[in-house]
């Protein structure tokens, strides 16, 4: 099965239960952007290119640190975390929250698996057209695959947190399975 057939299948089930859709389309180049990140606890600089260097990178917005579904979603992309990083893939969270708040997200919730952005001033929220209509302080729970090319491979936007992890999940593998091994 080619690459571009993968993709369509991994779509058309997503597409199938998104309510509504991120500005950034599938094969748009993504915004670059330098952010505090918080892993563990530990505070460090976070730059999109260079992360790209190493791989396709998962980038997860959500509400707000310590919300009922937020802590769903940051358990369940730390409990596949490793599936991520075994296919080459950087899994990132952002929100609207500060770096203190952050700081004990990405230690209880995130369980130091993975680095959470703090992004107080929307710009990367913005930049990725992800706030949240109904609350526009906040981002929506969307979630976008991009390429180490710095291209959009897949970008999913649901309120609910229970399908972000197996949809990008899904994505990668399909591009992992589209690149030369």
């Amino acid at each position: 099965m080619t690459r571009t057939k993968i993709m369509l299948l991994v779509l058309g089930s997503a597409l199938a239960v998104v309510p509504a859709f991120a500005a950034l389309k599938v094969g748009a180049a993504a915004p670059d952007f330098q952010a505090q990140a918080s892993k563990g606890g530990v505070v460090s600089p976070f730059s999109l290119a260079a992360n790209l260097k190493n791989g396709p990178v998962v980038l997860y917005f959500y509400p707000a640190a310590f919300t009922p579904g937020c802590t769903v979603e940051a358990h369940e992309f730390a409990d596949a975390v490793d599936k991520f990083q075994a296919l080459g893939a950087t899994v990132i969270g952002v929100s609207h929250d500060g770096i203190d708040k952050l700081n004990q997200f990405s230690v209880s919730e995130c369980r130091g698996k993975f680095a959470v952005l703090a992004d107080p001033d929307q710009k990367i929220i913005k930049a990725f057209d992800v706030v949240w209509a109904e609350k526009p302080q906040l981002a929506s729970r969307t979630s976008y695959v991009i390429s180490p090319k710095g291209k959009i491979l897949y970008t999913f936007t649901d309120l609910k947190p229970e399908l972000h992890v197996a949809n990008t999940l899904a994505a990668v593998q399909a591009w992992k399975a589209g690149t030369s091994q």
